[in-house]
């Protein structure tokens, strides 16, 4: 994730990252698998060429069963999740009730459009509802689209040959977590990771 500037080229040996390479760009990953999602990121934050923190968690928890991805600037980023996370509460107060993945991705979205020249940040919802199952909603630039898996990030744009030859529609939940964990290996190698693993209940959370 960058507070500023951009990821620098770094170039790939087979499956393993070249040495003497600095890796600062930022990658998210969401998947749906068939009764939840898996969600996973670096945890690298940098300015520049410069990483100035290992271990910023970019899953940020919506509420118990809706989390969001976060890239851009960590600050603008955690903003955002942090007034959607308070909307929603409230939202979950008036309905007696957790709100809808759908829901929560519009607030997302809609708190981005608004403060879309003050806030660089682009944020990713995935989540688990009774009524539609497991989700993955991208929210760039005021658009909203529920996709089957979505990646994001300045690092992202490394991984697009990886994903489109890895991705299979109606992968298990471990097929779908090795993805994920594929798609970060240059940081997942380092233990500079967050995953996530969820439908009815969280069923696994990794953070180092």
């Amino acid at each position: 994730m960058h507070c500023a500037g951009r990821m620098r080229e770094c170039s790939f040996v087979g499956n393993l990252p070249a040495a003497g390479e600095v890796y600062t760009g930022t990658t998210i990953m969401a998947v749906e698998f068939d009764g939840g999602v898996v969600v996973g990121s670096d945890s690298r934050v940098s300015a520049g060429t410069a990483v100035v923190n290992r271990v910023f968690n970019k899953l940020a928890p919506l509420n118990q069963q809706i989390y969001c991805a976060l890239s851009g600037s960590a600050a603008d980023a955690q903003a955002i999740a942090d007034m959607a996370t308070y909307q929603l509460e409230l939202h979950g107060m008036e309905l007696e009730e957790p709100p809808l993945v759908l829901s929560a991705a519009n607030v997302v979205r809609n708190i981005s459009y608004k403060y879309r020249e003050e806030l660089s940040a682009h944020l990713m919802v995935a989540g688990w509802d009774r009524y539609l199952g497991g989700q993955v909603y991208g929210t760039l630039e005021g658009m909203l689209t529920r996709q089957p898996f979505a990646i994001g990030g300045s690092g992202s744009t490394y991984i697009y040959g990886y994903v489109d030859a890895a991705y299979k529609p109606g992968m298990s939940p471990e097929e779908c977590r090795q993805f994920t964990i594929d798609g970060n290996y240059p940081f997942w190698k380092r233990g500079e990771e967050d995953l996530l693993i969820f439908g009815e209940e969280v069923m696994e959370k990794k953070s180092e």
